[in-house]
């Protein structure tokens, strides 16, 4: 938000903290924070393995130890700006995408995506004129068709959920590990049942 001298405040008594932890590598949910721990970090002396929980899951997927069961259910993913457009974070959450759903593209996306608008610290700001940007993308959301908004950024989700509200668009705003869980349990479920009754 432009505070420089508290953010390198705050960013060396990070870095000393997680130094002295023996921290090697570090998952984020938040795609802000996976660009700060990544690429500003080190200019502090913290050198990590920064990854976001959309590639270490889709890792996962990869590799069998997770097993997902896709529905047949339309899913359009919206890339955070933090994401695709600064760290090209692109495939992965669209890997996700598949193991749970239907994947349905916005007509902005992957690096020409549009931004909710959270992280410009826009989430703690009032509208004062013009469309509010996170109404814009649930509209550019919702004209696919898909009834489930998914994403990867709490600051996202805060955004998109408040644009479902004030457009009154027919659209379930989640997270991205939300939906591979659900999926996860989908194939549980079906194995299940494959397996008939104990004898």
């Amino acid at each position: 938000m432009g505070d420089e001298y508290t953010f390198q405040q705050q960013a060396r008594q990070n870095v000393g903290t997680l130094n002295s932890s023996g921290v090697k590598r570090i998952v984020t949910t938040c795609p802000h924070c996976f660009n700060t721990l990544a690429n500003e970090y080190p200019d502090f002396g913290g050198r990590y393995e920064v990854v976001h929980h959309t590639a270490f899951l889709a890792e996962l997927v990869r590799e069998g130890k997770i097993k997902p069961l896709a529905a047949d259910k339309a899913i359009t993913y919206h890339d955070s700006c933090y994401l695709a457009r600064h760290n090209d974070v692109i495939a992965e959450p669209r890997e996700l995408v598949a193991a749970a759903g239907r994947p349905v593209e916005m007509a902005r996306s992957g690096k020409r995506t549009f931004c909710c608008g959270a992280g410009g610290a826009r989430m703690w700001m009032e509208e004062s004129r013009g469309r509010a940007i996170n109404q814009e993308r649930v509209r550019e959301a919702a004209a696919t068709g898909a009834q489930t908004l998914a994403v990867a950024c709490p600051f996202c989700t805060v955004m998109l959920d408040d644009g479902v509200r004030e457009t009154g668009a027919n659209l379930r705003v989640v997270d991205l590990a939300t939906l591979l869980s659900e999926a996860v349990e989908r194939r549980k479920a079906w194995n299940a049942r494959a397996s008939g009754p104990d004898e």
